[in-house]
C-alpha cells in the first residue's frame, strides 16, 4: 500500500520531525556519494528530500513517483523533474543510470520482485543502487505516524537476500533515524545528540531505517554458446516439367 503523496510532502516538508528525518537520511547517503557530476540520477517512490544535493553537478536528476501514491511537482522555483510512472514500466531507457535511490518504494510496493527487476533494467554499468527501508527491529517501524510506519519493514539479512534473487550485489549497509520517532520537544532536542550516539551501535539494533547499497550484476551465459546460423533467402523454384 503506497501513502499519498501529500502525507509525505507534508511529513517531510512540513513537519519538524520529518525535516530531522530528510537531514538525517541525507546526510548518511552524502557519505556514500558524496556528488555525482556528470551522472545520471533517478529517485524512486519519494526520494525528492535526498536528491536536491545533485541538481547543481549531475547530468539529469529525474524523481519517478509510483501511480498509487501520486506525483507533486519538485523541485520548488526550478523546472520540474517529478515523473508519474508506473511501478514497474519505467520511462527510462535501459541501462542509462548511474544512481538510483529507493525511498519508499520498496516496503510499500505490491510487486517487489517485478519492481527490483525494473531497477536492474534501467541501471547502468558501473552504476548504484541505494535502497532504504524501515528497520523492522527499529522504533520507528511501530509508529504510524511517520511513513516509516507503513507498507513491509525489513531486517539486513532479508533485504540483501531479495537482491541476491534479482542479480544486486549488497556491497555495504548504513544505519538512519537513530532520533526517537517523536515530535515532542524533548525529543526533538536531543535528536542530534542521539544521531551521534547511535552511529556507533549496530545498525540493525538501534537505527530506524537503513540503506543497502548494491551493484548491478551481469552474469555470462551459461553452458556451451553456438554461433548464430545466418538464414540465406529461398529463392522462387522454377518448375522443371510440365503438367500431365
Amino acid at each position: 500500500m503506497h501513502l499519498d503523496v501529500q502525507d509525505l510532502r507534508n511529513f517531510y516538508y512540513r513537519s519538524a520531525l520529518g525535516r530531522a528525518a530528510q537531514a538525517s537520511l541525507r546526510d548518511r547517503m552524502m557519505r556514500i556519494w558524496p556528488e555525482a557530476k556528470g551522472q545520471t540520477v533517478v529517485g524512486y517512490g519519494f526520494a525528492t528530500p535526498l536528491l536536491r544535493p545533485y541538481l547543481a553537478d549531475a547530468r539529469r536528476v529525474i524523481a519517478l513517483m509510483p501511480g498509487p501514491q501520486g506525483v507533486m511537482p519538485w523541485p520548488s522555483g526550478m523546472p520540474n523533474v517529478s515523473v508519474l510512472t508506473e511501478e514497474t514500466l519505467w520511462p527510462i531507457e535501459t541501462g542509462h543510470v548511474d544512481k538510483l535511490v529507493l525511498l519508499h518504494g520498496l516496503e510499500t510496493s505490491e510487486r517487489v520482485s517485478d519492481l527490483l527487476e525494473e531497477c536492474w533494467r534501467v541501471l547502468g554499468p558501473g552504476g548504484r543502487a541505494l535502497f532504504i527501508v524501515p528497520n523492522r527491529a527499529g522504533l520507528w517501524a511501530r509508529r504510524d505516524r511517520t511513513p516509516f510506519g507503513y507498507g513491509r519493514p525489513y531486517s539486513t539479512g532479508q533485504l540483501e537476500t531479495q537482491l541476491r534473487k534479482h542479480q544486486f550485489l549488497p556491497e555495504r549497509h548504513l544505519g538512519a533515524l537513530y532520533q526517537v520517532p517523536s515530535a515532542k520537544r524533548l525529543w526533538m532536542k536531543s535528536a542530534p545528540a542521539l544521531e551521534r550516539i547511535g552511529r556507533g551501535m549496530p545498525s540493525f539494533i538501534a537505527s530506524g531505517a537503513f540503506m543497502v547499497e548494491a551493484t548491478k550484476l551481469v552474469y555470462p551465459p551459461k553452458g556451451k554458446v553456438l554461433p548464430k546460423r545466418s538464414v540465406q533467402p529461398v529463392g522462387v523454384l522454377n518448375p522443371s516439367a510440365k503438367p500431365v
